[in-house]
């Protein structure tokens, strides 16, 4: 007697769970991520060449000298760190972070000088910043 022989099914892997099993970890890690809000600074750059912006009648002025000396609204600070700094811009007062500020720095100055003013400034709350240029002359320097 002639027995049929049974059949063996193809050996195969199922992808279907796998592909759940990724779907449902990219929702969980989508869901659980938290975005953070890095605090941006807004700069308003003016032109070197052209019409200057009009100045606002009443902003804060920080002066930075080649030496890395800060000067608020012409007064010289006698302490040039990021502490000094911060406090002697509250003690302006919270209402003058609605003012612009007005970066002028020497061309010599550091950049970790004017970086620091721009850093302390975007902490206490100032989010109109600008920095000052003068215009180039003429024969090209």
């Amino acid at each position: 007697m002639k027995f049929p022989r049974p059949r063996q099914e193809e050996i195969s892997v199922n992808l279907t769970p796998l592909i759940d099993v990724v779907f449902l970890l990219l929702i969980f890690f989508m869901v659980s991520t938290t975005f953070t809000r890095e605090t941006q600074l807004s700069l308003t750059l003016p032109e070197a060449q052209g019409m200057p912006p009009e100045s606002p009648a009443q902003a804060v002025e920080v002066l930075v000298s080649p030496l890395g000396e800060y000067l608020i609204n012409g007064e010289k600070l006698t302490d040039n760190s990021e502490a000094g700094l911060r406090s002697a811009l509250l003690r302006l007062g919270q209402d003058k972070a609605a003012l612009p500020m007005i970066i002028t720095a020497d061309a010599n100055a550091s950049y970790q000088a004017v970086v620091r003013v721009m850093d302390v400034a975007g902490q206490l709350g100032f989010d109109k910043l600008s920095l000052t240029t003068r215009e180039a002359d003429e024969e090209g320097q």
